[in-house]
């Protein structure tokens, strides 16, 4: 890596055609550099040996195949794996393979800490650093399909940082990873998470891909909501709640509300029914979590008998409602435990 060299891994197909005719080469090069780099897992040009030489030559001239570094694997004894990558400026992020039965899912993280600063969440208490390159998103699904043999089915942008905040890094990589040339992943089992940033939803409608879109909510009102979402107070609920009408109008997906479980702060009776409200109202589905401690957090996870009449109250204003108990609390890699530490 140079310099004067970009990485290969931040071009789509279309992006890369152009810069290979822009440097005199044939532009159907680009598929066979695809199928290489995303299909066969190339780490150097010089095992692309169906191109000419010459061309290989040119591409180790003008570009670099990037890679992550593992720093810290760590399994739990529920199965998850949780991988700590250090990047090439020493920030470190992290990343999550949930396997059940039926799929493998990779948990995947899009900034170097976050800037929206939500209370029960790790990984805004260091602070943002940056946005991921779409290369480093690519990297972190290659690394388990290549180097862990994961059989990857699902995709969500559910790790450190605000996908949507990322925007066009984070699409590039869903356009690549959605592929036929690249990973060939069905939009349908990708699952980009936000915690409300209304102008990307507006713009997200429009990318044309059946990705799925979930809103995390954690809270019906937004007076708790600006206690736990500082966002909220820039993008209030009803202004996101109408976004969210629009995005499903234009033609999204069928929303999923995320909404952590917190003792004593939003899973009273009163929760349950404004949330009941605004599920019906965007005909969305609810996601109930439960809430993963987090050092220097005094939050709690709610006692069984809570969680159930939750539920039940949710069920009985007819809102289809599923209870994730979080994987990997025991790794720290449950959801919003993630903060890219360097030690465990």
């Amino acid at each position: 890596m140079t310099l004067d060299k970009k990485d290969i891994k931040n071009l789509t197909l279309e992006e890369l055609r152009a810069e290979l005719e822009a440097i005199g080469e044939q532009p159907y090069r680009a598929e066979q550099i695809f199928a290489w780099i995303y299909q066969k897992g190339a780490l150097d040009f010089a095992s692309l040996t169906d191109l000419p030489q010459k061309l290989r030559e040119r591409l180790n001239q003008h570009y670099f195949l990037s890679a992550l570094e593992l720093f810290g694997h760590f399994r739990s004894k529920d199965k998850t794996e949780k991988f700590l990558f250090e990047l090439c400026d020493g920030n470190f992020i992290e990343t999550v393979l949930i396997p059940t039965a039926q799929r493998e899912t990779v948990c995947i993280s899009t900034q170097v800490g976050c800037k929206f600063a939500c209370a029960f969440c790790a990984s805004g208490l260091p602070g943002f650093t940056r946005n991921l390159t779409s290369s480093e998103i690519l990297n972190q699904a290659l690394y388990l399909r290549d180097m862990v043999r994961a059989s990857i089915t699902n995709l969500v942008f559910m790790g450190m940082g605000e996908p949507l905040d990322n925007y066009q890094n984070v699409i590039k990589a869903i356009q690549i990873m959605n592929s036929a040339q690249g990973l060939g992943i069905a939009a349908r089992r990708m699952t980009v998470s936000t915690c409300g940033l209304v102008p990307r939803i507006l713009r997200f409608k429009t990318l044309g891909l059946q990705v799925n879109l979930s809103l995390s909510l954690h809270a019906p009102n937004d007076a708790l909501r600006n206690k736990l979402m500082p966002v909220n107070r820039k993008y209030p609920l009803e202004e996101l709640i109408r976004a969210c009408e629009d995005y499903i109008q234009g033609g999204g997906r069928k929303m999923t509300l995320e909404y952590v479980l917190i003792q004593d702060v939003n899973d009273s009776p009163q929760d349950a029914e404004g949330l009941a409200g605004i599920a019906k109202r965007l005909k969305a589905k609810v996601n109930l979590i439960l809430y993963s401690p987090v050092a220097g957090l005094n939050f709690k996870t709610p006692d069984d008998r809570t969680i159930e009449f939750f539920m039940r109250s949710l069920e009985r204003k007819k809102v289809s409602v599923t209870l994730r108990r979080s994987k990997g609390a025991d790794i720290l890699a449950a959801c919003g435990q993630l903060a890219g530490r360097a030690r465990t």
